[in-house]
């Protein structure tokens, strides 16, 4: 699937605002019903579209360096994705690695971030991201950040760091909020920030060159205003809360109803809307299955199974919509097996247990005991049971022939003393002992990887490369690809966000007019 705008036309179509190159501040303002001309005479040296992870920091540094910002947010509270994000974070040469006595540099965290993306990251961001993080961090720390208890560490649900690097607070995303929040609301105080809740950025405003020169919002109550302004940052977030634009930008449906519901794809559209493009849709990587309450996608997730290997051994075995295995269920790379499911039809696949796995295996569904497991069994449409391997790949819904020889194949290698056949080293029994057992995952996340193609410094460009004159992007907007790669690459999303907004609030950004 290919994201140039060339090839993909966009979803929906944004207005275009054109006002004539060079005309004066009176000219083009009096082109403007009576009632907007105040505002639009108005002008500010930043307009930041987005409260959350990247425009926050962008609006504090901006700020201390006298700027007259507005900010422009849909919701009615600030702080974005923070408040559901696990905020996990990663940098070198930061405080909370000189207190643990371990050495690290940029060079070293840019080596490992690539091989656990397999290169698939944009390499200038990646370096723009991994040279300044460990000021971020320790920016966070000097004004009360904390982090858990033996952090920093290699990592923590995706793959490992080579060097302790990695780290989050106690409440997770909250807790970098908890440190912004008030550090947003000094620089509103001092009285050159302008913050507009529950407003939309429905509009970007373009001379004739291209140039954009200020936004047109909405608010909840739909009054429209115009507003001027030298440089404008789109830090909105991604579409991970729009199935459509998801599925249109990235190529899989979107299963799971978990992101922040404001994500809704707006700042992405605006950008596109100004003749930027969008990138980085072929690299989506899914999570490794979650339990959801149907199939009726995007669900809302229902529950978790402890599917790593390195803190639960598997007995079960997981099974595609064709009865096959698909995976070692016990490989050590999460990235490995996240990779395995993602190609699997429709990213589903089934955790196939019998009577003497139920019975003797560690608890395999999170916060729930086996009594409770087994009570949703024929009772939840995930869960399945039945006297026979036939029925019940029937009920579940997937191949009973292939699940028959499967299971043959899995028992007979057991038997004879034999590998098995995908390479697996934990097979603690046979997956012979009816009645048998199946839960349905399905591969899922909470991000973007599609996103506005920037460059080096941030400026949203064009499919040829050329800037996009006064816009720029930051957060999840440019796509979890852009320094995750095709991977969850630790700390390559929040850290980033995080980041990239100090940096042009704090200098990329020019105020001058």
């Amino acid at each position: 699937m290919t994201n140039s705008p060339k090839t993909r036309s966009p979803l929906f179509s944004a207005t275009k605002r054109s006002f004539l190159a060079g005309a004066a501040a009176g000219t083009f303002a009096s082109v403007l019903p009576t009632w907007r001309k105040a505002e639009a005479a108005d002008k500010y040296d930043l307009i930041v579209i987005g409260a959350g992870t990247a425009g926050m920091p962008a609006v504090i540094f901006a700020a201390e360096r006298g700027a007259k910002i507005l900010v422009v947010e849909k919701a009615p509270v600030l702080g974005g994705t923070l408040d559901r994000s696990t905020g996990q974070i990663s940098g070198s040469r930061t405080v909370f690695q000189k207190a643990a006595g371990i050495e690290d540099s940029p060079d070293a965290h840019y080596a490992d971030n690539m091989r656990i993306n397999h290169d698939t990251a944009d390499p200038v961001l990646t370096r723009l991201f991994v040279d300044n993080a460990g000021d971020t961090i320790n920016w966070l720390a000097a004004n009360g950040f904390t982090v858990r208890d033996g952090h920093p560490v290699m990592g923590g649900g995706h793959e490992d760091f080579t060097v302790r690097r990695y780290q989050w607070g106690p409440e997770g995303g909250k807790t970098i909020f908890k440190v912004m929040e008030p550090l947003f609301q000094k620089a509103v105080g001092k009285g050159k920030v302008t913050v507009l809740m529950n407003t939309g950025a429905i509009d970007l405003i373009q001379d004739k060159s291209g140039a954009v020169t200020g936004v047109v919002t909405q608010n909840d109550e739909g009054v429209r205003q115009d507003h001027m302004g030298r440089n404008v940052l789109l830090t909105a977030g991604g579409c991970a809360a729009n199935p459509r634009m998801f599925r249109d930008l990235n190529g899989v449906d979107l299963t799971c109803e978990i992101a922040y519901p404001y994500s809704q794809g707006q700042g992405i559209l605006l950008g596109e809307g100004a003749g930027g493009y969008v990138r980085g849709g072929d690299k989506y990587a899914t999570l490794f299955g979650t339990v959801l309450t149907d199939y009726n996608f995007p669900s809302p997730q229902y529950g978790g199974l402890q599917l790593r290997p390195e803190r639960r051994p598997p007995w079960e075995i997981y099974v595609n919509v064709h009865g096959r295995r698909f995976v070692q269920e016990d490989h050590p790379s999460v990235d490995f097996r996240e990779h395995a499911l993602l190609k699997q039809p429709g990213q589903r696949m089934w955790v196939i247990a019998d009577q003497t796995m139920m019975d003797k295996a560690p608890d395999l569904m999170f916060r729930k005991s086996k009594d409770e497991v087994m009570a949703e069994f024929n009772a939840h449409p995930m869960f399945h049971k039945a006297e026979t391997l036939d029925e019940l790949a029937v009920k579940a819904g997937f191949n009973p022939a292939g699940l028959s020889d499967t299971a043959a194949a899995f028992n007979r290698a057991i038997d004879e003393g034999a590998p098995d056949p995908m390479g697996r080293q934990h097979r603690p029994v046979k997956l012979a002992n009816g009645p048998y057992y199946a839960i349905g995952l399905v591969g899922w996340t909470v991000i973007g990887f599609a996103g506005l193609a920037v460059d080096g410094m941030l400026r949203v460009i064009r499919s040829n490369g050329t800037p996009v004159p006064n816009l720029y992007a930051a957060g999840e907007v440019i796509g979890a690809a852009a320094t995750s790669g095709g991977a969850y690459t630790n700390g390559a999303m929040v850290t980033p966000a995080l980041t990239f907004g100090r940096l042009l609030g704090q200098k990329m950004l020019k105020f001058k007019a």
